[in-house]
């Protein structure tokens, strides 16, 4: 609203009116204003959940200080949402087609979580919303932003293309037009896009369109897969808000860098016109989390529930997709992938010993992976790992996955160099 206000003013020369021009400057001001309702406004909503008594409902699984949580406010993740929005809307450019995108995907999972958290705090049914509604909620997200980022026209790039230039160095330029096209960044190849309509090769004529309809279906599993990844990384004080601000700064890095000719031809990655303006919305996610961590650090005063941790973890999801970087995500998010893997790793292994010895075994002493941290090696569970013997603290454990994290953004960004 104040960018359209600000462009008005420009018309009328007013001093300091093309300010709302630089990207910079609106994103500052949105890193600021998230930050300041996350904390100061977070503080107003977490008395009202206390009053409405809405605490999280904690099973006792024998770790240490578990049952000290129980009471904590939860769907705190209304804050998150409400710390994005209200800059987004103040200072984003409304017309810009992934601003939109951003702004549907924010509202449409937060909805869905915090359905979900009604069900459980409110309707006392621990289970909440049925697991095959989460999954429809999702997949119709992916549907919504792979069809859009198909039909509309304002979704275009800039093909990077190596040409021999001076005594035969390799020179980066562009394709003169903007096109539609259904290529992404792949990390470690020397020719670093990778479109989809490749896989469709032996279509023909029909390959384009085959690569679309891959597409649209890789944008359902990411959003998904991340989502879901997000929702189980979310059980220790500050961990999923913590991670994803650390994984927001990172995709902050790589819009920007999309965004601007310059930079991304020297990275020889796809140039993506418009993509800048998501630097503003991605500010306000980095400010909204970590303002919210001000209160989720551990001692946690308040959980995000699903209300937030869907969110957040659709948010990475579609913006990774959006800026064509989605085939990084295994390395950028590598913690949401393996707290996934975990889970999933552990129930198979459970059910197929199981059905050989009679009695399920364990891989680990618990999951998701940061309670397997939690536990002693000495606690009587039969798992293929026991290390670590000693139960961590859960504010180390909590602290050694941002480092893992921050390691892993590192990388990511450095694997567009390493070909």
């Amino acid at each position: 609203m104040l960018y359209y206000l600000f462009q008005y003013l420009e018309t009328l020369h007013i001093p300091g009116s093309r300010l709302f021009d630089y990207i910079s400057f609106r994103s500052g001001i949105a890193l600021i204003l998230s930050l300041f309702i996350a904390t100061i406004i977070g503080r107003r909503i977490i008395d009202k959940l206390q009053l409405l008594q809405i605490g999280e409902i904690v099973r006792d699984l024998g770790l240490e200080g578990q049952m000290s949580k129980k009471g904590t406010p939860t769907m705190g993740g209304i804050i998150i949402i409400i710390a994005i929005l209200i800059p987004c809307l103040l200072v984003g450019k409304l017309s810009n087609i992934y601003m939109i995108l951003m702004l549907v995907t924010t509202v449409w999972l937060g909805s869905l979580g915090f359905l979900d958290d009604y069900i459980k705090v409110f309707k006392k049914d621990k289970e909440g919303l049925h697991g095959r509604f989460k999954i429809i909620g999702q997949i119709g997200l992916g549907l919504i932003v792979g069809l859009t980022l198909y039909l509309s026209p304002d979704v275009v790039i800039r093909e990077n293309v190596q040409v021999k230039g001076v005594n035969n160095e390799e020179v980066i330029k562009y394709t003169p037009e903007n096109i539609k096209s259904t290529q992404t960044t792949i990390p470690f190849f020397k020719n670093n896009n990778f479109d989809y309509a490749d896989l469709a090769g032996f279509m023909g004529k029909h390959a384009q369109a085959a690569g679309w309809v891959i597409f649209v279906l890789m944008t359902i599993f990411v959003v998904t897969a991340v989502s879901n990844g997000a929702n189980l990384t979310d059980g220790l004080d500050g961990l999923a808000t913590g991670s994803s601000a650390i994984i927001g700064l990172t995709l902050g890095i790589l819009a920007y860098l999309s965004g601007h000719i310059a930079y991304a031809s020297y990275l020889n990655i796809m140039y993506i016109p418009g993509s800048e303006e998501l630097v503003v919305f991605i500010s306000a996610f980095i400010g909204a989390t970590i303002g919210f961590l001000w209160y989720n650090a551990y001692p946690a005063q308040v959980f995000m529930g699903d209300t937030g941790s869907l969110t957040l973890g659709g948010i990475i999801a579609v913006f990774a997709i959006i800026i064509h970087k989605e085939l990084l995500i295994p390395i950028l998010c590598a913690i949401f992938l393996v707290e996934n893997l975990s889970v999933v790793l552990q129930v198979a292994y459970f059910k197929i010993t199981k059905k050989k010895y009679g009695a399920g075994k364990r891989i680990f002493k618990m999951t998701p992976l940061h309670h397997h941290f939690q536990k002693s090696g000495n606690s009587g569970i039969d798992a293929l790992i026991q290390r670590p013997f000693n139960a961590v603290p859960e504010s180390k454990i909590v602290v050694r996955f941002w480092i893992v994290g921050i390691m892993l953004a590192v990388i990511t960004i450095v694997t567009l160099k390493m070909r």
